[in-house]
């Protein structure tokens, strides 16, 4: 698929998850009525029940991690989330940088931008906004932000040295990032790679693990830490609408495997 294409895909299934009123709240990847649901495929997230901000109104069970954990935000740090759908990082963000920080949430789904806003109207926060953007082409000016979260959404980007140096970007001098996400290690078989659904279901456009890391310090970040990684598993009648008798037993067996993890990295 071509890199624009790749992004209407993506955002229409977006919208269509922002949109559906019968949304199932729970902590997978994509939760709900979404890309992955479609596909039976559940990518096990982190339980934000006991984490301080949380919304429920505002998590879709989009996320594939809590990036916020390892974050190191600190009260009156300015933080951009990247692909914030409904808010649910952003308030969590907002309960640690308190009234004098800031919060920007940056999605290009015009459906998420509206349930995040709804969401935050019911809260009344002053210090956190939500803004129509490109993650590879931001809206936003330079040397902006003391962190930038994101969760479960880079893999998505087509571009990802392209977004890493925006990130770098808005990002102040000593600044970072921490990003929980999805990547491979391995190469995925062809066949996965080529479904739409697929990708927008958080598995096909996810890059090797060695190149999504190459990625970043290519962008420039510096002291670039892997926090956590965890297998994910894709049921064996998900894999048979792919592939064969003997790809399955390859893939199940092998080395290759779909991993959701949390990196983080500082600009210089």
């Amino acid at each position: 698929m071509k890199p624009n294409d790749i992004k209407i895909s993506v955002r229409e299934k977006y919208d269509k998850i922002a949109l559906s009123s019968n949304l199932k709240l729970n902590t997978s990847c994509c939760g709900g009525p979404s890309c992955c649901d479609e596909l039976g495929l559940s990518m096990i997230g982190d339980e934000y029940q006991n984490v301080e901000g949380h919304n429920p109104d505002a998590d879709l069970g989009l996320g594939c991690g809590i990036p916020t954990e390892y974050a190191n935000i600190q009260q009156g740090n300015s933080v951009l989330d990247l692909g914030s759908g409904a808010g649910n990082d952003c308030f969590v963000a907002r309960a640690i940088v308190g009234e004098a920080g800031k919060v920007v949430g940056l999605d290009f789904s015009e459906a998420m931008l509206a349930k995040a806003n709804d969401n935050l109207t019911k809260l009344g926060y002053s210090n956190v906004t939500f803004v129509k953007g490109d993650i590879e082409d931001m809206p936003l000016e330079d040397n902006q932000f003391d962190v930038v979260i994101s969760n479960c959404v880079l893999n998505l980007v087509p571009d990802k040295k392209k977004a890493f140096a925006e990130i770098l970007r808005v990002l102040k001098p000593s600044g970072h990032f921490c990003v929980s996400d999805v990547v491979v290690k391995g190469d995925l078989p062809e066949k996965l790679k080529a479904d739409a659904e697929m990708y927008a279901g958080c598995v096909s456009g996810a890059l090797p693990i060695e190149e999504y890391l190459a990625a970043i310090k290519q962008a420039g970040f510096e002291s670039v830490t892997t926090h956590k990684q965890r297998k994910i598993d894709i049921p064996e009648s998900i894999l048979r609408n792919y592939l064969n008798d003997n790809e399955i037993h390859s893939f199940t067996n092998g080395d290759i495997g779909i991993y959701s993890i949390t990196v983080s990295g500082t600009k210089v």
